[in-house]
């Protein structure tokens, strides 16, 4: 079990935050950021202010592998605003972190920088149960036997003059149990011309945030189903979602920690096949093409992406940003593991927890993809760590490519996001 001051050892700062009168620029030897284990490497820091270099001002160090406490510190003295450090190796392959500190005008500046060795050869710790498939194909069948229920409003709000909008609500069984999506056409969509192009949520409990903000998909053609997984409609304010999240969804009884005792009843459960759900929607819809059903997101949806391709093979095709949930139990070895980083609390080992994650990890997962799958990641991230990312990218056995970008951390950039769509469109059938 990882220790708890590992909690406070990862609250890193932004490495660019907004506005910064500092600036720091770490470059390594390498410039890819990979190294071969067994293979030094070294990084050069620079320190601006007001874009001017910081001369010799003292630079603190640690060193540590991904996501765990430092086993190294020293510092550096700045000469001209730079300094090398040397950076060192690792004999496994994996990914080394280094966290500089600096005090300049009575403030505290951090900086990290992640450096991967070998990563190509990460293998996932999570292995697959005998019984897997058949519990999944099982409880596909079983949500399968409510028939597709769903109503549908105009959401005018969302709408434009190339775009139509809808808000749905899709009921998941007899228990009125629900999810909420906003469907996105493009204006005057013809029937069977359209791909579908589901989009799950990042984790926490919130509101669909910025609906407009992937309207270009239904300017260019799509279909495009922005998701949430709680049942909660998209229309309450964001002070409610606050309350709801504060009462159900804190560290101690939070929605991805729930049920996680028993597979059966784990909440996750009825979230994966909420998803399968939703495409049992979008292929209904006279509008679609009838072939190409596309699965992307980031972070949790990246994972619930990842989840879909490999429980439905209606899936064609998959886009994936640094996806959570992936090889959770790796943590037990004392290396790095997938968000949301269960080990963090104390008694999250036990033999019931650890049989459950393997049936949600989206490791066996990805093994199952068939469809074309397209993932990006940066390696700054402290989020969903990448060395998860490159596990779950390494047992992709189907088609695959990937977009690596080492500065970023849990985020992408509006052009990565626009060139997705220009991925899934070469990849229409």
């Amino acid at each position: 079990m990882l220790p708890l001051l590992l909690l406070a050892g990862l609250l890193y700062a932004e490495n660019y935050p907004y506005r910064s009168d500092v600036l720091w620029v770490t470059v390594p030897d390498h410039a890819d950021w990979l190294y071969r284990t067994g293979e030094k490497a070294e990084v050069e820091v620079r320190l601006f202010r007001y874009g001017m270099p910081v001369d010799g001002l003292e630079v603190r160090y640690t060193l540590a592998d991904d996501m765990l406490p430092a086993d190294r510190t020293g510092t550096l003295r700045l000469r001209d605003g730079r300094a090398t450090l040397p950076f060192g190796t690792m004999k496994e392959p994996g990914f080394r972190d280094c966290t500089l500190t600096a005090e300049l005008g009575g403030k505290t500046y951090t900086h990290h920088i992640k450096l991967g060795f070998s990563p190509e050869r990460l293998e996932p710790f999570t292995a697959m149960p005998d019984d897997f498939r058949d519990f999944w194909e099982r409880n596909k069948a079983e949500a399968a036997k409510f028939p597709l229920t769903y109503t549908r409003e105009r959401a005018e709000e969302y709408c434009t003059d190339k775009v139509d909008c809808y808000l749905v609500r899709l009921q998941l069984n007899r228990r009125g149990q629900c999810v909420y999506a906003y469907l996105f056409y493009p204006k005057h969509a013809q029937k069977g011309s359209c791909p579908v192009v589901l989009c799950p949520p990042g984790a926490g409990v919130k509101t669909i945030k910025d609906p407009l903000r992937h309207a270009y998909y239904a300017e260019e053609g799509c279909i495009r189903m922005e998701m949430e997984i709680h049942g909660l409609d998209p229309r309450l304010t964001d002070a409610q979602f606050r309350e709801i999240s504060n009462a159900f969804n804190g560290r101690e009884n939070g929605y991805l920690t729930n049920g996680l005792d028993h597979r059966d009843h784990y909440y996750m459960k009825r979230v994966y096949l909420a998803c399968v759900r939703a495409i049992d929607l979008l292929v209904s819809l006279p509008e679609w093409d009838g072939r190409n059903v596309v699965v992307q997101g980031g972070s949790q949806g990246g994972a619930l992406a990842l989840v879909t391709a490999g429980l439905d093979p209606r899936v064609t095709a998959c886009v994936a940003n640094h996806p959570a949930l992936s090889d959770m139990a790796r943590y037990t070895t004392g290396k790095a593991g997938g968000y949301p980083h269960f080990f963090r609390q104390p008694g999250m080992d036990t033999p019931e927890k650890l049989r459950t994650m393997a049936y949600y990890d989206v490791v066996n997962f990805a093994r199952l993809i068939t469809a074309p799958v397209y993932m990006t990641w940066g390696y700054n991230d402290n989020t969903c760590p990448p060395t998860t990312s490159y596990i779950v990218y390494n047992v992709l056995a189907g088609p695959k490519e990937a977009l690596l970008t080492p500065v970023n951390e849990h985020w992408v950039s509006e052009e990565t996001e626009r060139g997705q769509l220009r991925w899934i469109q070469r990849h229409l059938k």
